[in-house]
């Protein structure tokens, strides 16, 4: 086994027993990266020089006996949508080119505080606008299992460098879906915090009230770790939640016997790929024989998730992105003559096709005469689906049901069908509606040697039980052992 092979939790259990240093883990890292990011793509920028500084001072507070975390010393990557003081930060789009932040995103303080070498910043789509990272401004990335593939998106390169062992994990934004479908499609695990639990100050807004960053893991006990490093209440970020957090590992081993766990018959509509059912059902048939009882539930309003996200989100956006205009950040229309002709040719040249479609359809929404009919109902809606979550939970402990509709796409497969590219998060969306946690588990892969993930979705901040219901899947099986082939 290589050293980049293993969990976080087994390398820092070696960092701890003294058998190899933080520096040994972070060049081998930075090996792994030369020697197969020109096939993945994972990174926009790697910070060698920095994750190398950072892992100098791990070993000596190991030496010291003085570890900052339990994590110090594994190295980490972050979604170019977290701020780095001093560190390139583009949200994957080029009207953020040059731009470097003076001041670290909470998150990335947290890490750095806890020990945690920061090896770069992973590609995204285009301000977390997408589910393929096809509309990055840079490049695609590819998916470990098979190189022809998205590895989903907005967090695909997150995924992809986690699969690949590039890094032993990486911290993802999820607004529709963005941490559990790529986590699905590259046998990772991904977890979305409740909206609240993790702060979002210091990260590049999309949609404000949907954004929710979260941990991006091979295994459910690595992301326990992650979570419990992150889920801090954070008095910069107004929306952050004065919770308390439990420890996340004490309760990961509980199983499931004696649970309720709902399967929303809405989640299983014409049209899915078989072999993705299949594995989701088999999933579901495990649960039972380890003594959970599977209750069928409604969730009536999910047929209207996607329009209600596609009004919400984007609306958001056009208001979000309304300061990228050429004076403070990023690319500058140098040859505008005029205050209005630097703004519109910094937007035409620095926004992307799907960027400048969503804030369209934002602003559409939002303009006078159309706010009533459309985003305002669109809120309205938004509350049945969150009533919808409400009564299910009142039968059950937890949901479960699949990730997408279908397996890994071919790159280029749906680039000129929005309509076909958003449906892809047809399942994940509610979950962001709602404000409740969602969790991607491998649970298994297509003939074609595919991943599929199974989502765990739970009542308000109670991200235990659902790190606790996939870790009950994950002990039964070897899913999160297969490494992909790169």
């Amino acid at each position: 086994m290589q050293l980049t092979d293993l969990s976080m939790l087994e390398l820092a259990e070696k960092l701890a027993a003294g058998q190899v240093s933080s520096v040994e883990a972070t060049r081998a890292c930075l090996e792994r990266i030369q020697g197969v990011d020109s096939t993945i793509r994972a990174f926009l920028r790697v910070d060698e020089k920095g994750a190398l500084a950072a892992a100098e001072a791990s070993d000596a507070r190991r030496r010291a006996g003085t570890p900052a975390s339990a994590l110090d010393g594994v190295p980490v990557g972050l979604k170019d949508l977290f701020l780095t003081e001093g560190l390139e930060t583009t949200a994957g789009s080029r009207i953020l080119e040059g731009f470097v932040p003076p001041m670290d995103a909470t998150v990335v303080r947290l890490l750095r505080e806890a020990g945690l070498p920061l090896l770069g910043k992973l590609n995204l789509d285009e301000f977390a606008m997408g589910s393929s990272n096809e509309s990055s401004a840079y490049f695609p990335t590819h998916n470990p299992w098979d190189v022809t593939r998205t590895p989903g998106g907005s967090s695909g390169g997150s995924a992809a460098a986690v699969a690949a062992r590039e890094v032993y994990g990486a911290l993802g934004t999820d607004t529709g879906g963005s941490i559990r479908q790529p986590a699905a499609f590259t046998n990772t695990v991904g977890l979305k915090p409740t909206y609240g639990r993790v702060s979002r100050y210091g990260v590049i807004a999309y949609a404000s009230s949907l954004d929710q960053p979260g941990p991006m893991t091979r295994t459910v006990a690595d992301a326990a770790a992650l979570l419990q490093v992150l889920a801090k209440h954070d008095p910069l970020d107004s929306t952050s939640a004065p919770v308390k957090t439990p420890d996340y590992s004490a309760e990961l081993e509980g199983g499931v016997r004696g649970l309720k766990l709902g399967v929303p018959r809405e989640y299983f509509a014409e049209g899915m790929d078989p072999e993705v059912e299949a594995a989701v059902r088999g999933a579901l048939r495990e649960y039972e024989r380890l003594g959970a009882t599977l209750v069928d539930v409604s969730l009536p309003h999910t047929q209207y998730a996607l329009a209600t996200y596609y009004l919400i989100a984007p609306a958001e956006a056009s208001s979000n992105l309304a300061r990228y205009d050429g004076v403070r950040y990023g690319l500058r229309a140098k040859d505008a003559k005029g205050l209005k002709e630097l703004y519109a040719l910094t937007r035409e040249r620095g926004f992307g096709a799907e960027a400048k479609r969503r804030i369209m359809l934002g602003t559409y929404a939002l303009s006078a005469g159309y706010y009533d009919a459309y985003y305002l109902r669109a809120q309205k809606v938004r509350t049945l689906i969150r009533e919808d979550f409400t009564r299910a939970f009142q039968q059950v402990d937890a949901l479960v049901a699949p990730i997408s509709p279908v397996a890994p796409f071919k790159l280029g497969e749906k680039v000129n069908d929005p309509l076909s590219m958003y449906l892809t998060d047809v399942y994940t969306l509610p979950c962001n509606l709602a404000g409740v946690p969602g969790l991607s588990v491998p649970c298994g892969f297509t003939n074609a040697g595919l991943p599929v993930g199974l989502q765990v979705l739970g009542r308000a901040f109670d991200e235990a039980l659902l790190l606790r219901i996939a870790r009950a899947f994950e002990r039964e099986h070897d899913f999160f052992r297969r490494l992909a082939p790169v």
